[in-house]
């Protein structure tokens, strides 16, 4: 066999890439800029009304501390994902729900 179809003999390790774990103060202010994120989308008046509404609820669900922060991020997310798929919505209100899905998915 030639070099190039040799099989490798390197191991690989099966391990999911994941980002170190963030310090409680590194998750708050994630956390605190999601939520200025949501209050941003909330006060934008180019976005339809039911999207507004939406993003704050999901803003209220995610800053009262009752309930654990991953069911509280996981809640937002749900209700984010759905609002994102609404045909009303403006391209630049589906990309900030978009960044907001994804700061508060690297939370988990």
């Amino acid at each position: 066999m030639s070099p190039a179809t040799e099989p490798s003999t390197e191991t690989v390790d099966d391990a999911p890439l994941r980002s170190p774990a963030l310090s409680v103060d590194e998750q708050r202010r994630a956390l605190d800029r999601a939520l200025d994120a949501l209050s941003q989308l909330a006060d934008d008046t180019s976005v339809p009304r039911n999207i507004r509404r939406g993003a704050q609820a999901a803003r209220e669900g995610l800053a009262k501390s009752r309930a654990a922060l991953d069911v509280r991020i996981a809640t937002a997310v749900g209700a984010l994902d759905e609002l994102a798929n609404d045909p009303n919505l403006p391209t630049h209100g589906r990309t900030a729900i978009w960044s907001i899905i994804s700061s508060l998915e690297s939370l988990q």
